[in-house]
């Protein structure tokens, strides 16, 4: 099994939101590359680029191939959120050795937003018209309630003010991909053909736990699910993100067992 990790974080965010679980895996010998999604690489606060509101997930995947590419071999992929759904896009051009899915957002033909907590979610961006062709961000309100409503009011706020801005069109791409002409969320299941984790949080609102069991299902073939009841959306760094990780350790360690 390879010992490289490549860790693709979710929308808003920035690679700095790995930092605890690549100091967990380096301590165990791994390599982590933390990649910056296009346009992501800008200060809190800082107005976004205006080409990041047209950014499509297509976009994202192709430059992060690219950096797949300049690696010696295929890595680990581990995403979050909208980084497991790229995880998944990149599974599929055969460029994962594994993949770990972490409350990922869904791929094509799995609805996200008719779920009440994701209406809530987004509610005050979808009323803007044209926010599909613009740079996005949720408020403070939205984050807390969605994804960040596990940690305690001072991480919660430490944690929103890191965030960037996102790509209006990547999101509508995710939660609209029934209108979406280009089918950028699509993801062909049969060329998924890497071992995949797929992980759950029982308390996850902008990623419903239903709605993560039924990727797993897409990737039956593959695919190992496993739930967190106690954990939600954020769960790269809640409360108890250590046994989680541990947890991944354990799964990939198995997998090179199973290899030799």
């Amino acid at each position: 099994m390879n010992e490289t990790i490549f860790m693709i974080h979710g929308m808003w965010a920035k690679p700095h939101v790995w930092d605890a679980y690549a100091a967990f895996f380096t301590e165990r010998g791994y390599r982590c590359v933390r990649p910056t999604l296009l346009y992501h690489d800008i200060e809190p606060g800082e107005n976004p680029d205006p080409r990041l509101g047209t950014t499509s997930l297509l976009d994202y995947a192709d430059d992060l191939e690219q950096a797949i590419e300049s690696l010696d071999r295929c890595p680990i992929i581990i995403g979050h959120s909208m980084g497991g759904l790229l995880a998944q896009m990149l599974a599929a051009r055969g460029l994962a050795e594994a993949a770990v899915l972490l409350t990922p957002a869904p791929p094509a033909g799995i609805l996200l937003v008719h779920k009440p907590s994701v209406i809530r979610t987004f509610w005050k961006m979808q009323v803007q018209w044209g926010f599909w062709r613009k740079p996005v961000r949720l408020g403070f309100e939205e984050s807390v309630y969605s994804t960040l409503h596990l940690l305690d009011p001072e991480e919660q706020r430490e944690t929103y003010d890191e965030l960037v801005w996102e790509s209006g069109h990547a999101v509508f791409e995710i939660g609209y991909w029934f209108l979406d002409g280009d089918g950028a969320a699509r993801v062909d299941e049969t060329e998924v053909t890497c071992p995949t984790l797929v992980v759950g949080g029982g308390k996850d609102r902008m990623v419903p736990p239903s709605v993560v069991r039924r990727v797993a299902r897409k990737y039956d073939h593959v695919a190992t699910y496993k739930e967190y009841p106690s954990h939600a959306h954020w769960i790269i760094e809640e409360p108890g993100w250590e046994d989680v990780a541990g947890d991944l350790v354990a799964w990939l360690e198995g997998l090179r067992g199973a290899a030799t």
